[in-house]
């Protein structure tokens, strides 16, 4: 959203700030809040705008060409400055905290000697050859209300100092504080006055006597960096970096690597002790950041999980936030919401009875019982749409809301046609392929595994297409689909089946596709290995017209389904978006300055990410977390998406069109829109996604070529070229070696590696999590888990089939998540794909650094206004009734690639970054 606090930036380019020159006033951009120091844990002023590391400038005065003429005309040489700074109060920072400290800041602050400001030259000293000696002085407070404080400190500028390139600042309070802007005036002209947006935690200098530097908001490639600021510009940068060692500590800002070494405790119990990934051939994985706690007891590799989930201070989310969304709502799920369900149903296996008692989550609620005054007041300011009070027992009920796809069709999920859709326009659309050789082999070892080929045949296929072709014609005209899972989870089948109330198969599904673009299910395929005492099992399941064939049909689409379910959240969220992002935000911090073009470009899309996925190991993909507890592969999960890592991950192919073409569900063709021609016509996710895509190139494009004019400009530049290097070498280094890394070595791939990124951040993630709770949220459409294996399944009790023919129903619902799981993961699904009031969408509120330079601001206006464009051909294609894969009755219509949104659950909406 934009910041209140740039609506009134209106002075042209050269005059969009000042400084002082040989006695006349100058154009002088304004900083952007990346600090020389080290900085500490967490949030930002004023909602989710977050800690904007860019700054800011705004005109205060009322027309820009009026500040222009008073600019030029000026006949006094001005030899002092005024700074005013604003600090916003927040929860447990500066006028907060009570007893010693307290009052020795407001003692400070009656001295007038709590921030020290220090204005940077941008040039050196012609006689030594150093940088200029600083020109600091002291803002005193000079009131406060209850959401800022104001502070005022002089200057006085010597006539040779030249033009002010950043300002250090030192708090000198004993608690940090959140500075949200510094306005720089003239002592006698308060109109021509400029703003230095900060927005960023200043550390105390009794945590830390490094001081915080905010660079102008003119953007610098390395060469190009004014001679005054070049030493603090690599102090920065060596500061964020660190040393390595020690533990880090709330207030600190430095950005280092580590492997995910925390996700289990055996300290606790050895059932709790997990693998680490990352670092070794059998389990590739991204790194995360560093946190140097202490290793367990039990295992020297692993982390002791005890303490913070350290991130860099302005990585985390604001403590002034609006209570109800986020990073506060999520954890108030985790430690409050969770542990009521749990001690509400007590026992976590019992299975829903029927139908009707899922219906009555949404109709009745749970009933969480009395949970205290603590309890209540988090249910009812937190999370008020989920927790009813129950006013004449004080009890509290957790009352889901009805999903849009069963408020609009409540059997839908039930249907083939509905199963077949949702690989194309539901939440896991990345996973469908075109099947191109046939039969179907495996590629796992046949001695360990069983027959490699499949039991698919030929016949299968061509009797359910009822002879509308040959299976040799199908392959040719590409109307043969596949959702393959059979060589991913086949290695884990019998390791999860040791785990209680789970199970699971390999799994392959056979789709045709119809002449009116829609997708037919027309086989299932099951697996189980052998085993020392079980042999090799599997079957094939069609539909069928008979009862208990039609009923087995539907067994085995529920095991498709949590397959299915697992892989979208393991793999296509988890791996592809988080966690794969993580290295690009560290190696980001680490190796671009703040001053950096392409750091400026990348940084809002990189906001909250480092604290969403710290809270992710934190309570959602830990040792008995949220996925343990609630998907089929139990405490195999995250070790499963380590594989999947191994065997499919490569940066090259997570571009949407070089994704769509590995699929077979593209083709390279110049002469068709985005130079691509869906084998799918209508596959929404791709002809959505493709119009995100082309624009977010272009908006890149225009970027990049601002900055840099020739391939010579890129490999030369060192910031550049060390950050691409610590990606591959370090942040994805399990995998530096492969061939397919892309070589930055021209404007072309730089273009290409910058879009990849940021199409991950912003339009598959959106595609991936805003749709959760709409399609998952009645869970029969998406199971998490399956829970028991099929009855025909070779081995099972004779009682099992003969249960299944008098209630088969109850079969299904014994498959389905327990009473329990389904209650949790429901709670937090619905969070997980809710808009924050205050959600920062693509394309909207330009960066300060782009209001900078007029080329790029003009690129951006265009890149927005495309943008909502899209919303409108999106809302078109919604209702275009020949496109039956968004548009039909009862069908919930593709909206997840919409830019823009609404808060709440509303299934639309792309944020500039992984904020949740």
């Amino acid at each position: 959203m934009l910041n209140p606090t740039l609506h009134t930036r209106n002075l042209s380019s050269s005059f969009s700030s000042l400084c002082l020159n040989s006695g006349q006033w100058q154009p002088l951009s304004a900083p952007k809040a990346k600090s020389l120091s080290l900085l500490s844990p967490a949030t930002s002023a004023g909602g989710k705008k977050a800690q904007r590391r860019s700054g800011g400038i705004r005109c205060s005065s009322e027309a820009a060409d009026e500040a222009q003429v008073s600019l030029l005309t000026k006949t006094k040489i001005p030899t002092k400055l005024k700074a005013v700074v604003t600090v916003n109060l927040t929860i447990g920072g500066i006028f907060s905290h009570v007893g010693i400290t307290r009052g020795l800041d407001d003692f400070a602050d009656l001295m007038g000697r709590s921030i020290y400001l220090e204005l940077l030259s941008k040039e050196l000293d012609p006689k030594t050859g150093s940088e200029k000696k600083p020109v600091g002085a002291y803002a005193h407070k000079i009131g406060h209300d209850p959401k800022e404080a104001k502070y005022e400190g002089e200057f006085s500028i010597p006539q040779e100092f030249g033009g002010v390139g950043a300002i250090l600042v030192t708090n000198e309070h004993h608690k940090e504080i959140y500075l949200k802007d510094i306005v720089l005036t003239t002592d006698d002209d308060e109109s021509s006055s400029f703003t230095i947006d900060c927005q960023s935690w200043v550390h105390s200098k009794f945590d830390n006597h490094d001081k915080r530097i905010f660079f102008a908001s003119k953007s610098y490639l390395p060469s190009d960096t004014p001679d005054g600021l070049k030493e603090y510009r690599d102090k920065e940068l060596k500061a964020l970096r660190g040393n390595g060692t020690g533990e880090r500590k709330v207030f600190e800002r430095i950005y280092d690597y580590d492997v995910y070494n925390d996700l289990g405790d055996p300290d606790i119990h050895r059932d709790n002790a997990r693998p680490v990934l990352g670092g070794s051939k059998q389990f590739p994985y991204p790194r995360r950041c560093r946190t140097g706690r202490p290793k367990t007891k039990s295992d020297p590799k692993m982390e002791k999980r005890a303490g913070n989930f350290y991130i860099p201070r302005d990585e985390a989310f604001s403590e002034i936030k609006q209570a109800q969304f986020s990073a506060k709502t999520l954890r108030s799920v985790m430690h409050a919401v969770v542990p009521s369900i749990n001690s509400a149903l007590v026992d976590r296996n019992r299975s829903f009875p029927y139908f009707t008692a899922i219906d009555s989550l949404f109709d009745e609620g749970l009933n969480l019982g009395d949970q205290g005054d603590n309890a209540g007041n988090v249910f009812s300011t937190v999370i008020p749409r989920l927790i009813k009070v129950v006013s004449e027992a004080d009890d509290f009920l957790l009352r889901f809301e009805i999903p849009e796809m069963m408020e609009r069709d409540k059997f839908s999920w039930f249907r083939d046609e509905e199963f077949s859709r949702q690989t194309l326009a539901g939440i896991n659309p990345f996973s469908i392929q075109l099947l191109t050789e046939f039969p179907i082999f495996s590629k796992l070892d046949p001695k360990i595994y069983g027959p490699a080929k499949s039991d698919i045949t030929k016949e299968i296929i061509e009797r359910e297409i009822r002879g509308y072709m040959t299976v040799e014609q199908a392959l040719k005209e590409k109307k043969l689909f596949i959702l393959d899972f059979h060589d991913l989870y086949l290695p884990y089948v019998h390791k999860v089946r040791t785990l209680e109330n789970t199970t699971l198969y390999g799994s392959r599904t056979i789709f045709f596709l119809n002449p009116d673009d829609t997708l037919r299910p027309i086989a299932i395929e099951l697996t189980r290995p052998k085993s020392p005492t079980k042999p090799h099992w599997r079957q094939v399941f069609i539909n069928s017209w008979d009862a208990t064939g039609t009923w087995l049909w539907r067994l085995a689409k529920a095991h498709v389904g949590a397959h299915d379910t697992g892989y979208h959240q393991l793999v296509s969220h988890w791996l592809r978006t988080h966690c794969c992002a993580e290295p690009y935000i560290i190696a980001s911090n680490r190796q671009l300055s703040a001053m950096h073009p392409i750091y400026r470009l990348l940084f809002p899309h990189f906001r909250y990410t480092m604290e969403i996925n710290a809270l992710a190991r934190e309570s959602l993909i830990n040792a008995g977390g949220i996925i343990e507890g609630g998907f089929s592969p139990g405490k195999f999960s995250v070790e499963l998406s380590s594989v999947a890592y191994d065997q499919l991950w490569r940066f090259d192919m997570e571009a949407l069109p070089a994704d769509l073409i590995r699929r077979g569900m593209a083709v390279e063709d110049p002469t068709a829109e985005h130079g691509l021609r869906l084998t799918i016509k209508d596959y929404p996710y791709a002809a959505d996604g493709l119009l995100i895509w082309s624009t977010l190139k272009q908006w890149v494009t225009d970027y990049v070529n601002q900055y840099y004019q020739s391939s010579a400009q890129i490999m030369e530049d060192p910031e550049l070229q060390a950050w691409w290097a610590e990606i591959r070498n370090v942040g994805h280094g399990d995998k530096k070696d492969e061939p397919w890394w892309p070589v930055l070595d021209s404007t072309g791939s730089l273009i290409g590696i910058l879009t990849t990124i940021i199409w991950t951040v912003t339009g598959h993630h959106a595609a991936a999590n805003f749709g959760q709770y709409h399609y998952a949220g009645y869970f029969p459409n998406r199971p998490t888990t399956a829970r028991v294996n099929l009855p025909v399944e070779e081995g099972e009790p004779a009682d099992r089939m003969t249960e299944f023919m008098i209630r088969p129903e109850n079969e299904l619902l014994k498959c389905f998540p327990s009473q329990m799981q389904a209650s949790v993961i429901m709670a937090v699904l619905d969070i997980l794909s809710s808009h924050s009031p205050d959600e920062e969408y693509l394309g909207v509120g330009p960066e300060a650094a782009y209001e900078a330079e007029p080329a790029v601001q003009a690129a951006f206006e265009r890149f927005s206004g495309r943008l909502k464009e899209i919303e409108g051909i999106i809302d078109g294609r919604n209702l275009d009734v020949g496109l039956k894969n968004r548009c039909g009755a009862g069908i919930v219509p593709y909206e997840l690639l919409k830019p823009f949104s609404d808060a709440g659950v509303t299934g639309k909406g792309i944020p500039t970054s992984i904020s949740i």
